[in-house]
């Protein structure tokens, strides 16, 4: 099996409170992955370092065959941009900048030339429906055109893994089953591995694998 990434005996505290109790993970390419759970249970803590945005008191994370403890800031930084895309429930578009220039943001980071940069933004936002939108700052669109452009900056760099926490989460329902069907085309076009957390209960039922959080670990 192609485990795309992998976590084993992963803990994680702050001050007193244990948050991550022992995880144990395997995640195949190309899977979508739900994780559900009530609050407290540990399932942000756990995306964040899945995601390489914060780290495990103890344990070991694999992604993409390489070895996350092994990096450390620059190296870490450029695995993270490169390989990795991420969602959040309150978009975090920089307001100053129309929507183009926030899907372009990571791209820059990551090196890519300005020309190639706009033309791959530009495809990404015709892709969402939001071709029309692009030369709009974040306060002239709705909601749902706001998470759609999020989705945008989160695909910029082709990452191979797409992180979402509660991303259809401030959406109504239309837009919010709008958002998941594009997780799956998306995954259909470009086999890429997402990994959500969600309360959308229909929405966690849809994915490949519905993973429960119970008490910092994940309940068979």
């Amino acid at each position: 099996m192609n485990h795309w990434i992998k976590a084993e005996g992963i803990y994680k505290k702050y001050d007193e409170l244990e948050v991550l109790k022992g995880i144990d993970l395997e995640i195949e390419k190309g899977e979508i992955i739900s994780i559900v759970g009530s609050s407290g249970a540990g399932k942000t803590t756990l995306l964040q370092i899945l995601g390489t945005l914060d780290k495990p008191d103890k344990g070991k994370i694999t992604i993409a065959n390489e070895s996350i403890e092994n990096l450390s800031g620059k190296a870490l930084a450029r695995f993270r941009n490169k390989h990795l895309g991420f969602i959040f429930q309150f978009h975090q578009l920089l307001p100053e900048f129309t929507a183009i220039e926030n899907v372009c943001i990571p791209a820059f980071i990551g090196g890519v030339k300005r020309e190639e940069a706009m033309t791959r933004a530009n495809e990404l936002l015709e892709l969402l429906g939001l071709s029309d939108r692009s030369d709009h700052k974040p306060h002239e669109l709705s909601g749902g055109e706001q998470q759609r452009v999020a989705v945008a900056r989160a695909l910029i760099n082709q990452p191979s893994v797409i992180f979402a926490d509660e991303p259809s989460g401030n959406l109504d329902s239309q837009t919010s089953e709008e958002l998941h069907n594009l997780f799956f085309t998306l995954r259909d076009n470009f086999q890429q591995t997402f990994v959500i957390v969600t309360h959308n209960k229909s929405f966690a039922e849809m994915a490949d694998r519905m993973l429960t959080m119970k008490d910092g670990l994940i309940s068979k």
